[in-house]
């Protein structure tokens, strides 16, 4: 069976990093399907990783191999994970990063060893490229490491509902549109307040005039604050952590 291997990094593609970890799956697992999710998120930003994983992973069919590579830690006292879950396999550091698959119930990781001249700024091609090889191949987790019960978890952080009815959020990602995605949940409509802006709830950019804000539920399912063709977040001055509100219909 030809297994598919997904690469997410913020390596880039300028200086041949990937490439790299490319030459290590390509000769370790012969007649994979390599695929490039992004290696342009910005650098040391776990939690970004860790919400467009939560984007994609499952899409993919059972069998799937993710390598996730945003690495901080790398060389210090952070393990090295591989995991399943859901029917797929996921390697990367123990820093919070894989988080979207270690909260599913039923699943397993393992701690990947760090094999004896392994650099120590490039385990992206020294330790998770190759265990994604030997998982591509058919080789059982168990046989990668040994198991790991407390793999380091990040949560995005919940929205708080107030007596009145409306929910307090934050910002939680800005995305490359300038669209600043919150943490809030609207299926019955309603207002947000993002500073002194009120902004009700749309349907799609199109329902307002080029350069105006809006407010509306993506395909994510959480509310976004976006511009009709600009950036949101450069306009109205939000970064991640930015407060939001959403105020009930009616």
């Amino acid at each position: 069976m030809t297994r598919v291997v997904t690469l997410l990094t913020d390596f880039g593609t300028a200086d041949g990093y990937v490439g790299e970890m490319k030459g290590v799956l390509a000769s370790g697992a012969a007649g994979a399907s390599l695929v490039d999710i992004a290696h342009d998120l910005a650098p040391q930003d776990v939690d970004g990783a860790r919400l467009a994983l939560a984007r994609y992973w499952r899409r993919f069919p059972a069998g799937t191999v993710h390598i996730v590579i945003v690495d901080p830690g790398v060389g210090g006292d952070r393990a090295a994970l591989a995991v399943e879950s859901e029917g797929r396999f996921l390697v990367g550091p123990d820093n919070g990063v894989l988080s979207p698959a270690l909260l599913h119930a039923g699943m397993r990781c393992v701690s990947l060893p760090i094999p004896p001249g392994a650099s120590a700024t490039f385990h992206g091609r020294d330790v998770f490229a190759p265990a994604a090889a030997a998982l591509a191949q058919g080789i059982a987790l168990d046989a990668l490491g040994e198991p790991l019960a407390h793999p380091v978890v990040r949560r995005t952080p919940e929205a708080t509902r107030r007596d009145d009815g409306a929910v307090e959020g934050v910002v939680i990602t800005i995305d490359r549109f300038g669209n600043a995605v919150t943490n809030l949940m609207a299926w019955r409509g309603g207002v947000v307040t993002v500073g002194e802006r009120r902004l009700p709830l749309a349907r799609t950019y199109g329902d307002v005039a080029r350069g105006t804000p809006i407010a509306l539920v993506g395909s994510s399912g959480l509310v976004e604050i976006a511009l009709r063709e600009g950036n949101a977040a450069k306009e109205l001055g939000l970064t991640r952590g930015s407060a939001v509100v959403l105020l009930p219909a009616g």
